[in-house]
C-alpha cells in the first residue's frame, strides 16, 4: 500500500520519526504521542496541508512524500459508529485520547480513519513507536510539488 505526505522543507522528507505531532499535537494524538500524518492519495495530503496552512504562508516549494508501507502491516480501521461526537471539530479531546490510547497501546501500525476536511477519503495516522516500524514503511519517492499559481489568490 502507499500513502502520501506533504511537507514543507526538504530536510524533513525522509523524517518518519512523527517528532512535528509529538511537539504540536494534532486531530489524533496529543503533544507527547508520536504519530505520522499520511493520507491515502496525493490531493487528500495536499489539502490536509492547506486547511492548516494560511496561503500566504505557504513556502515556494513544497515537497510530495510517496511511502510504501507493507500489506501485512495491521491497521485499526475506525468505524463510523466509533467516531466520538463531534469528531470533525478541531482539538476534539475524546478524539486525541482516543488516538493517544490506539498508538500508545502498539497493537497497530497505525488508525485508518476518515480524514475530517474530506470525509469520503481517509487518512492512516502512522505509528513510529510501533515495533519494527521501519521495516515495514519505507520512503520510495520525494518530489518536488508544483503548486498551481491559481492557489495563491
Amino acid at each position: 500500500m502507499f500513502v502520501y505526505r506533504i511537507v514543507k522543507l526538504k530536510k524533513r522528507t525522509a523524517d518518519l520519526s512523527g517528532t512535528g505531532a509529538f511537539l504540536a499535537g494534532g486531530r489524533w494524538n496529543n503533544e507527547g504521542t508520536y504519530a505520522l500524518y499520511t493520507s491515502e492519495n496525493p490531493s487528500l495530503a495536499f489539502l490536509e496541508v492547506l486547511v492548516h496552512t494560511d496561503l500566504t504562508e505557504l513556502p515556494p516549494q513544497l515537497f510530495i512524500i510517496t511511502i510504501r508501507i507493507d500489506d501485512d502491516a495491521k491497521f485499526l480501521e475506525i468505524a463510523d459508529a466509533d467516531l466520538p461526537k463531534n469528531w470533525r471539530m478541531p482539538e476534539n479531546i475524546a478524539l486525541k485520547e482516543k488516538g493517544d490510547k490506539i498508538l500508545k497501546e502498539n497493537k497497530f501500525i497505525g488508525i485508518k480513519c476518515r480524514s475530517a476536511v474530506l470525509p469520503a477519503e481517509y487518512n492512516y495516522i502512522l505509528n513510529p513507536l510501533y515495533p519494527d516500524f521501519h521495516k515495514h514503511v519505507k520512503v520510495v519517492k520525494v518530489e518536488p510539488l508544483d503548486v498551481d499559481t491559481r492557489m495563491m489568490k
